[in-house]
């Protein structure tokens, strides 16, 4: 800011003969921004004029430029907006209001106190101030007050020459004047006269100081020639002071010498001691004991304390290795012959270790692939394993390895080729080695699975057998001479237990379950068992796989060392030396992702095998589809809470889209059979299959979904379902030509509302009262099409008289109409005596009977209809007889108790 006010005064107001006191950058309130300047400036000449000058930069931004000018006097009124809070809007009130809106308050408050001063010096109309603090309004009297004659500040609060060269009188001047004009009495009435008198006094003053000067000349020579006395004296002592300088001259040589003595000294023991401290860092972190040599070159590498002292060596050398060498050691040879010591040590016990891990992994890997073999350890054996449905446990293999995870993370951070060349022995190794064994696991289950168990001993024992022979020969390399034929041969063997799997299910079971054929196998104890049988042994495959993935995949990132924490490379060493940068491409992947990618290789065939069982179940069953859904739904839940991004997660997280396909596949599958039903003309239609079915679907479901994680895919399955019931009942009703379509209806419609009110699935709800609505609308459709006119006459006699009515001929006067009158009415009453009523309704009972089915047991409930619809056909009649007939004293043959009595005979006789 005080740049551009020294170039708004050379540019625009030195040319106007005018100085600038105060400035404050604002723009327009409540516009786009377009910043200008506003400037208090005052005249160099007199009188003073006083203005506030706008300035706004050219369009160009090179120069600035006047546009608009007020004079001060034309100001009415300032208001600051707010007088306790920063606020930088303001107004000034000329002929028009202009509104302001500062860069800053301090910016604001200054120019307002700026303003305010002015109009205190110069003004006789005094502008009005709103909302200005009084502390900021202070400010001016008390500057004046504090400041002398002659020196007070200027306006703007700096600039001594801001307003002009006028000085006021202080106090004691004004006092002084004060005086002089009450000793004079003319002094105000006639100014001139006393101007004269006091020019007249000062001449007077000015006389007596000259005389006294020219008094005081004796005592002026007098002080000169003491001066001079002075200056002698001030030679003499210069004369000394130069001897002495002489002397200290020698002085000053002697010690300069001895100065430059005691600083080469000093830098010599500066640099002994810099050489002191360097001797003592190489000697303190690049010494390696010989204990520690030893252990590389020759430490035994199986025994614990062997292990322990190599990796505390390996350690000690890693650490040296590591140490930030400071500028210039790598030019030493005692350096360089360590570093190469170092080399050769690393490298040596890198082989060393290397060449034992690999015989560690071959050894573990041959005694845990043929701890199966017959007379080796009878608890791991086939036969065990095949009984009880497990996989082995390799935790004895993880504990020893575990032993050399120190030794792994060192060559993790040194020799990075050889810990890479490890990792794919292991991995290589432990995926034919857990191929094998889930292959064989997955062929037990399958084996399971189908239920063929009843074959011969001597068939049982071969196969054992040839699995046994398959994992001896698969113990050995791929490449050993003599074995590719019979390997070969085994593998076809262990093959073909999928065909037996298949065979055994087709020989039980020629086609997988449905909605049309569920009724029927419901009541099989061999199904119940067969579903329950598959249901745990899936289970048990799912509980046995995920432990073992887990316990496999947590041995990895400890042995591997993979764990999310910073490694011996890349943190500082003890004793606070700062270490070396970790090797090239430690951070080519993530730790998960090289978990996740060995764990890939190791677990190959899990999913492969897992899609098989699954496909093996859903042939064997559709509805296997359900307990596979809600069982791998929980385990990959357990699984992504336990670490969402494992393999584990990640491969039950696959296989579960599989099963949910296979589920969505047999819902699929059962709306089709229900398309596709075909009904005999035959015989009566009764409870379709397909709605039985679907209420032993839903209580299987019910059964199997009790508390699951994926209820919303059943949930979406019962609504698919049932709008599939709702229309193929219907449409079986309108093509079933034994049994009328409202007894179709009613009946089936009924056992869907008894089964959902008893299921009271909720998401069914509105299915269960349209089925509700549908059952009560189709019983009265068929009550009033059965029931029919069992008074047939009567009842074609009294249409016509509500024709009549109808017609506009009075109730009262019906019975006088010919063909409507009394002898008509008792001629047709008596043409259904108590004995012929009885009959037809007889004959009606049988003929529901004959339509409706034993199983939904609506007989009675349809004939109880029937019987309030027929209460109401003759109560209807003898309303219309006694208000068209009123006093003839004709009534029924019958009376509604006979009817009762009717209904309930027959209903007692059958």
């Amino acid at each position: 800011m005080t740049a551009i006010k020294h170039a708004l005064q050379r540019d625009i107001f030195t040319p106007n003969d005018e100085r600038l006191l105060s400035i404050v950058n604002v723009c327009k309130a409540g516009k786009k921004k377009k910043n200008c300047f506003l400037c208090a400036t005052v005249t160099t000449e007199r009188p003073v004029q006083v203005r506030v000058v706008k300035v706004k930069k050219s369009d160009k931004g090179d120069f600035y430029k006047r546009q608009m000018a007020w004079e001060l006097r034309d100001l009415a009124e300032v208001d600051a907006k707010d007088a306790s809070k920063e606020n930088p809007e303001f107004d000034l009130h000329f002929e028009k209001v202009y509104r302001w809106v500062a860069s800053s308050t301090a910016e604001k408050n200054s120019f307002i106190s700026c303003i305010w001063k002015l109009n205190q010096r110069y003004l006789r109309k005094k502008v009005e101030f709103v909302n200005v603090s009084s502390q900021l309004l202070e400010e001016l009297p008390k500057a004046e007050e504090s400041v002398p004659s002659g020196e007070s500040q200027s306006v703007a609060g700096g600039d001594e020459d801001a307003l002009d060269d006028y000085q006021e009188l202080n106090a004691r001047e004004e006092q002084d004047i004060e005086g002089m004009m009450e000793v004079c009495e003319y002094a105000i009435s006639n100014a001139e006269a006393f101007a004269e008198k006091l020019s007249r006094e000062l001449q007077v003053l000015d006389g007596a100081n000259i005389q006294s000067i020219m008094a005081s000349e004796k005592q002026v020579n007098i002080l000169m020639q003491l001066l001079d006395e002075a200056l002698s004296e001030v030679d003499t002592i210069e004369g000394k002071l130069s001897s002495y300088e002489e002397m200290l001259q020698s002085v000053k040589e002697q010690m300069d010498q001895i100065s430059q003595s005691n600083r080469l000294i000093q830098i010599s023991n500066t640099n002994n001691g810099k050489l002191l401290d360097e001797i003592q860092f190489l000697v303190n972190y690049m010494d390696l004991s010989k204990g520690h040599i030893r252990a590389l070159q020759d430490g035994d590498l199986s025994s614990p304390k062997g292990i322990e002292a190599c990796i505390n060596a390996s350690e000690a050398l890693l650490q040296c290795m590591n140490v930030a060498l400071r500028p210039g050691h790598e030019k030493l040879m005692a350096v360089k012959q360590q570093q190469h010591l170092f080399t050769e040590l690393r490298d040596t016990f890198a082989r060393r270790l290397t060449n034992h891990l690999n015989n560690v992994f071959v050894h573990q890997f041959y005694r845990s692939s043929c701890m199966s073999l017959p007379g080796h350890d009878q608890s791991s054996t086939l036969s065990q394993h095949t009984a009880e449905l497990t996989l082995p446990k390799h935790s004895p293999l993880h504990r020893d390895l575990l032993r050399y995870a120190k030794l792994m993370e060192w060559l993790k951070n040194t020799q990075r080729e050889k810990y890479d060349g490890l990792s794919r022995t292991y991995v290589d190794y432990m995926t034919r080695l857990y191929e094998r064994e889930i292959k064989d696991f997955f062929e037990v289950a399958k084996i399971k699975m189908a239920g063929t168990t009843k074959e011969g001993k001597g068939n049982k024992f071969g196969k054992t057998l040839a699995l046994w022979l398959e994992r001896a020969f698969n113990c050995f390399p791929s490449g050993a001479p003599g074995l590719h034929g019979s390997s070969g041969k085994l593998t076809g063997s262990t093959s073909s237990l999928n065909k037996l799997a298949v065979q055994g299910s087709s020989s039980r079971r020629s086609q997988s379950s449905s909605l049309l054929d569920m009724g029927n196998m419901s009541a099989s104890d061999l199904d119940v068992a067969d579903r329950t049988k598959f249901d745990k042994i899936f289970e048990q495959v799912l509980s046995e796989l995920e432990p073992l993935c887990l316990a496999e995949q947590d041995f990895i990132s400890k042995f591997f060392k993979l764990q999310q924490h910073p490694t011996l490379g890349e943190v500082e060493s003890d004793g606070g030396v700062p270490s070396r940068q970790p090797p090239p491409g430690e951070h080519r992947h993530s730790m998960k992702d090289m978990v996740r990618l060995m764990m890939n290789k190791i677990f190959q065939s899990i999913e492969t095998e897992l899609n098989s069982l699954i496909a093996l179940g859903d042939k064997i069953d559709s509805f296997h589809s359900l307990y596979m859904l809600v069982k791998m739904s929980h385990h990959v839940w357990t699984a992504q809470n336990v670490d969402p991004a494992s393999y584990l997660s990640t491969t039950l997280g696959n296989v579960l889209v599989t099963v949910k396909r296979n589920f969505d596949k047999c819902i699929s599958g059962q709306i089709r059979q229900m398309e596709e039903v075909k009904i005999s003309k035959k015989s009566k239609v009764g409870i379709l299959p397909f709605v039985t079915g679907f209420e032993e679907f839903a209580e299987l479901a019910e059964t199997i979904f009790r508390n699951a994680e994926r209820r919303g895919d059943l949930d979406k399955a019962y609504v698919k379902l049932i709008r599939a019931v709702f229309m193929n009942v219907e449409k079986v009703a309108n093509e079933s030509q034994k049994t009328p379509r409202d007894v179709v209806m009613m009946e089936n419609f009924h056992h869907i509302f008894s089964t959902q009110s008893r299921l009271k699935i909720s998401c069914l709800e509105t299915e269960r009262r349209e089925a509700k609505h549908k059952y009560t609308d189709h019983l009265q459709s068929y009550v009033i099409n059965s029931l029919g006119q069992p008074l047939e006459k009567l009842n074609h006699f009294f249409e016509g008289v509500e024709a009549r009515v109808a017609q506009g001929v009075r109730e009262e006067e019906v019975s006088y109409q010919l063909a409507f009158n009394k002898q008509e009415l008792r001629k047709v009453i008596k043409e259904y005596p108590g004995k012929e009523v009885k009959k037809g309704l007889d004959n009606l009972y049988k003929k529901v009977d004959k339509h409706l089915c034993e199983e939904e047991s609506l007989l009675q409930v349809v004939w109880h209809s029937m019987q309030d619809e027929f209460i109401r056909q003759y109560k209807h009649f003898e309303g219309l007889i006694g208000r068209c007939y009123p006093g003839s004293g004709i009534t029924m043959e019958f009376t509604i108790g006979d009817m009762l009595e009717y209904f309930s005979s027959i209903a007692q006789s059958h």
